[in-house]
């Protein structure tokens, strides 16, 4: 039986909150949604808590700016509308986060930031300052300048970087999933629901495909990519 965590003994949080948790539907952001997680994140921060933002809805929001109605399929469409979209997602956010009395700062990080060491630590150093000062940084993959052989993959794996980036003591991902499963729901009727994942299990549990929510520590099934120590 593992140590169960407890989040009230956890200071720095990284939560990464999905594009179904903040769009309508993909078409632009849902601005009650948004004001929900806000308000949440407000007072765990007021608590004395460190919060670091993992964020979807750029392309969603993009999208809408542009006013496309059809989710783009190459590459640089999809970087141009997340060009866009990180407009409308950073001012959503600022602006909310400003009624808290609270800053926000936009990170934008690609693979390259945490596979070179001398990047690395500049971004640890740059985002531990951050909240230190009390302010929420949004953090996102740069998607203009990523590629299809360097990109995260989303932002799933994004965020369980950047917790190990700045030794979060928690990570929460959000998603519309009612949870991890020890096998795809979707093509077995049987697939249940885990309470909890060990990360020993990871190499079973990687064999899932990633549409399911993988806890931290917990390896997707992507292409091994170095990281800086």
């Amino acid at each position: 039986m593992s140590k169960q965590l407890k989040t009230s003994d956890c200071r720095r949080w990284v939560i990464k909150i999905g594009s179904a948790l903040l769009t309508d539907n993909g078409r632009g952001l849902a601005v009650d949604a948004i004001d929900a997680w806000v308000e949440q994140i407000a007072d765990l921060r007021k608590s004395g808590r460190e919060m670091l933002l993992v964020s979807s809805g750029a392309v969603a929001e993009g999208m809408t700016r542009l006013g496309w109605t059809r989710r783009p399929h190459a590459l640089h469409e999809l970087q141009a509308a997340a060009a866009v979209g990180q407009m409308g997602l950073i001012q959503a956010y600022e602006s909310r986060f400003q009624r808290y009395g609270l800053h926000t700062a936009q990170v934008l990080l690609t693979h390259d930031d945490l596979a070179d060491r001398q990047r690395y630590l500049n971004a640890r150093s740059t985002l531990r300052t951050l909240l230190r000062m009390g302010v929420v940084p949004v953090v996102n993959e740069n998607d203009t300048v990523a590629t299809e052989e360097i990109r995260f993959g989303d932002n799933d794996t994004l965020a369980a970087l950047v917790a190990n980036l700045v030794e979060a003591d928690l990570l929460v991902l959000l998603t519309d999933q009612p949870g991890m499963f020890d096998r795809d729901p979707r093509r077995d009727a049987q697939a249940s629901l885990l309470a909890e994942a060990q990360a020993e299990h990871r190499e079973r549990l990687a064999a899932i495909p990633y549409t399911c929510p993988l806890p931290e520590g917990i390896t997707p099934p992507l292409q091994p990519r170095p990281v800086a120590d």
